[in-house]
């Protein structure tokens, strides 16, 4: 199994997970054309991606997935709220995602997780393959929870946002409404709340980390590159960070 970022920010974000001869599309933040020309570019043959998951239904992740996945004739997945929120309860390819029930998708096991965030039913996801290999994508929420760290626990490669400096934020350009959203508990996880969330669910097993969500705004890719790379364990200039505007290397789970 391997995995790459085709996109992540504030702009649009989406993650292509492969498995053998299927693939995944986690989330879709860009026009049905970015979205062909960034699968194109990873060499991915449209007829090998079985389904799109969708977190949740806010436009930097869910405004392409319909127009794609009708444009490919596969199914998205998503919880019944997003569902609802997006009008897409009546929809012949949406597939009713919930919680904590897992789901077996192109070979590969997903099982998605709800997390905190501002939207309707969101849900962040966790995917194995048949060999036991776990992956786990988090992003878009402000609070770790138990629950949470109990599903990412033992992954071996985990995607997580680093959204935000506080100090940054604070004295940063988002009017104060915005500056609350973001810094609560129903917001994004900040640089250090990504790194608590790394020392937590660490183990001998975790080998790759990508960091993403990274603010353009109100956080430094230096900055978080050096609080991660304490929790990761690594120098900072190894500490993976995604990038809006473009793809990230493979990342292959069968070392």
């Amino acid at each position: 199994m391997r995995f790459r970022s085709l996109g992540s920010g504030s702009r649009g974000n989406a993650t292509l997970v492969e498995y053998q001869s299927d693939a995944l599309l986690i989330d879709s933040g860009f026009s049905r054309k970015v979205m062909l020309q960034r699968l194109d570019e990873a060499g991915l043959e449209p007829q090998l991606l079985r389904a799109a998951l969708v977190t949740h239904e806010h436009s930097d992740h869910a405004k392409g997935i319909q127009s794609l996945c009708e444009h490919l004739n596969i199914p998205f997945y998503a919880s019944f709220g997003t569902a609802r929120k997006m009008d897409w309860t009546g929809h012949a390819l949406w597939r009713c995602l919930v919680s904590d029930q897992a789901v077996d998708i192109g070979g590969m096991q997903v099982t998605p997780v709800v997390v905190p965030h501002d939207a309707h039913e969101p849900l962040q996801f966790v995917i194995q393959s048949a060999e036991g290999r776990r992956l786990g994508i988090l992003s878009d929420l402000g609070t770790l929870t138990p629950h949470i760290l109990n599903h990412y626990s033992n992954c071996h490669a985990l995607q997580v946002e680093a959204n935000h400096d506080p100090v940054m934020l604070a004295n940063g350009p988002y009017p104060p409404s915005l500056r609350a959203r973001v810094a609560g508990a129903y917001g994004h996880l900040s640089n250090e709340q990504c790194a608590e969330f790394i020392r937590s669910v660490k183990w001998p097993g975790l080998k790759y980390v990508t960091a993403g969500h990274i603010s353009e705004k109100n956080n430094d890719r230096n900055l978080v590159a050096r609080v991660l790379a304490e929790a990761i364990g690594c120098s900072p200039h190894e500490v993976s960070l995604l990038a809006q505007d473009e793809m990230s290397d493979w990342v292959a789970l069968n070392d």
